[in-house]
This record gives C-alpha cells, structure tokens and sequence, in this order.
C-alpha cells in the first residue's frame, strides 16, 4: 500500500479524467494517502511539471483546478524512484504560476500573457514600460474614447466623450497615460480609465486589455 512521501509513476494508458489528455509516464509524491475510496492524491514533481503541457495549466487555470496535483486510483499508478527534490517542486510550480498568472482571463488573459512575456513583474514599471510599447506599436491614434470611471476631482467626469491624440508618459502611479481634447482644451489623463467607443475597433481590445491587466495587477 502507498505511503505518503512515496514517488509513483502513472501508468501507461491513463487519461487525464478533466482533459482527457494521455498522462502515463506522469510522475509525483503521494501526498494522502489512499482512503475507503481508493483514491490517492499526487502531486506532480518538478520534471513532471515543466514538460507539462501548457494548454493543461491554461485550461485548469480558466476551470479553477489545481495543475499541481490530481487525485488517481490506486491501480493506475505504481511505485518508482525519486528524481527530484521537494524544492525543486516549489520552483517549478513558481515559475509556472508566474507565467501562465493570467490564464483565468481565458484568451485575454493570453494576450496579457504575451505583451508581458519576459518581464519581471515584481517591477511594475517594468511591466508598465512593456505596456507603453505594446500600445504605442498597436494603437491608431487618434480615437474616441469615454471616461468609464468615476473620478473624484477634475474636470473630467465619467461618461464624457473625449479624442485620445497620443500616448503621454509613464507614471508609477496611474499607469500609462494619454494626451486627450474635451472640447477644446488639452489633457493628460490615465488610459486604465478610458473605454473606445467603437467596439469593432482593434483599440477597443487593446485598450480593454491594458485596463483589466492594471485593475488586476
């Protein structure tokens, strides 16, 4: 009978029950023990976790399910060698979670995912200056847009209708920000607070990402 701590390896042949991808050959630690069900919990080792598809860690990113680990039956595994260290575990579920952080957000959290690719996300302005070329590459100006949020001051207020003419400056703040008119006059004034009004524009998209990345950073 397996123990907690024991290495297993799946056997060939046996599918993923949630994605019914082919996972023989996975291996893990037995994490709990097997109980009156028959079920055995494993959490995947480090070697296991790495060639790990990535559509697998997208998909139970999106459905809310643990990548790390998954509950098998006794008979489709059996004992083998340790290949790894639980620290090595630790470090691979790390740099895993960073770099699928956004998979929940389905499709955009993919193109969230790519404007970021390569940035240290512990330094925002890093990742602010990431956005600041993404959208200066991607977005045609100039644009309507309207202030989608509530604002606490300023002359400036939710709902209004305004003309985006260019990307100002970076701020560690407010994020990136855009030079826009109201009216006749000049502002400098946040992106994460703008909508596009035309939805079938590329800028509607873009634009959406960068707000919901900034709302969830």
């Amino acid at each position: 009978m397996f123990k907690e701590g024991d290495s297993v390896v799946v056997k060939p042949g046996i599918v993923d029950p949630d994605f019914d991808t082919e996972i023989g050959g996975w291996q893990g630690r037995i994490l709990e023990e097997p109980g009156s069900d028959n079920l055995v919990l494993i959490g995947w080792d480090s070697i296991t976790l790495k060639n790990m598809p990535g559509s697998v860690i997208e998909q139970s990113e999106e459905q809310g399910l643990d990548w790390t680990k998954m509950y098998l039956e006794v008979q489709e595994v059996a004992l083998t060698s340790l290949r790894d260290t639980k620290e090595d575990v630790i470090q691979a579920i790390s740099e895993l979670a960073r770099k699928h952080a956004w998979s929940y957000l389905g499709e955009q959290g993919k193109r969230i995912g790519k404007v970021l690719d390569g940035v240290d996300e512990d330094s925002e302005m890093a990742a602010l200056d990431a956005w600041e070329e993404h959208l200066s590459k991607s977005l045609v100006f100039p644009f309507e847009a309207r202030i989608a949020e509530y604002q606490e001051r300023g002359p400036l207020q939710a709902g209004d209708r305004v003309k985006v003419t260019g990307i100002g400056l970076v701020d560690d703040l407010y994020g990136v920000i855009v030079d826009l008119r109201h009216g006749r006059r000049k502002y400098a004034f946040p992106l994460c607070d703008l909508e596009v009004i035309d939805e079938n524009s590329p800028n509607y998209q873009i634009v959406r990402d960068y707000a919901v990345w900034f709302a969830n950073r």
